[in-house]
């Protein structure tokens, strides 16, 4: 099942997207029970929202294998762990807001787990059970920022301005996070492709090393990595983040006025 969020007269509603583009209607929460009702409209006629509300955005640094030795850098010996405020989150079509103190913005493509239920303590070999579904994120950073702060220990500022954080645009309730393709183009050109079978730490390790420490709520986000091919992006670009079976999370980069 393919999970969406709309906006509507009312509010924000879940929906369930059809292969023909038409939404039927959730009734309940997807993380509850619920029902999928009659069609109500179709994808072309509504602006989709974020798929999720989150609690909290975990990112993960140098998770691809060819993404380390692209840099040159060391395999890490445990996951590399930041936070992304939830005002970084914008939805499919909105803009990426190239802010003012930024020098070298650039985009990173990223399978985005979505946790189902509350994990705590979770063995490896059940956390998948945990997630509710996959989603398409890019995780934009501003650069210079980031080697200022990493030098001092730190990661935040870089990785959380805000629209910083594209989701979208729907959650996949159904594809297996062990093989997907994971590909970024910027204006229709590809920046970056590869297969989620290059992460150092899988979905099940990640969701499982992050739950002895922190309680992951419904709706929580685990941003996996992004592979090699990272790069600039200015204002007037066109981001394209396509994850294999997913969809295409797509957004516009402007400036901050």
């Amino acid at each position: 099942m393919k999970i969406l969020r709309y906006e509507t007269i009312d509010g924000p509603r879940f929906g369930a997207l059809e292969n023909g583009g038409g939404i039927r209607v959730l009734e309940g929460s997807p993380f509850g029970e619920f029902s999928i009702g009659k069609e109500v409209t179709s994808i072309d006629d509504v602006r989709l929202l974020p798929p999720i509300e989150p609690t909290k955005v975990i990112g993960v640094g140098l998770n691809y294998v060819s993404h380390i030795e692209e840099m040159g850098l060391t395999q890490p010996s445990f996951p590399m762990l930041f936070m992304k405020p939830l005002t970084a989150i914008i939805g499919p079509s909105d803009p990426i807001v190239y802010p003012k103190k930024g020098r070298q913005v650039e985009y990173e493509a990223e399978l985005a787990v979505v946790i189902g239920k509350e994990a705590r303590n979770v063995k490896e070999q059940n956390a998948l059970e945990y997630v509710l579904g996959y989603t398409c994120g890019n995780d934009v950073s501003e650069r210079i920022i980031q080697k200022a702060e990493m030098a001092l220990g730190a990661l935040l500022i870089c990785k959380g301005f805000d629209t910083f954080n594209p989701l979208g645009p729907v959650v996949d309730t159904d594809v297996s996070p062990s093989d997907l393709q994971v590909t970024a183009r910027v204006n229709g050109v590809e920046r970056q492709n590869a297969s989620t079978s290059d992460l150092l730490f899988n979905v099940s390790q990640l969701v499982s090393y992050i739950s002895e420490a922190i309680l992951l709520l419904p709706g929580d986000v685990i941003m996996s990595g992004t592979p090699s091919g990272v790069g600039p992006i200015v204002p007037g670009d066109h981001v394209e983040i396509e994850i294999e079976g997913i969809g295409v999370l797509d957004n516009s980069v402007i400036s901050e006025s």
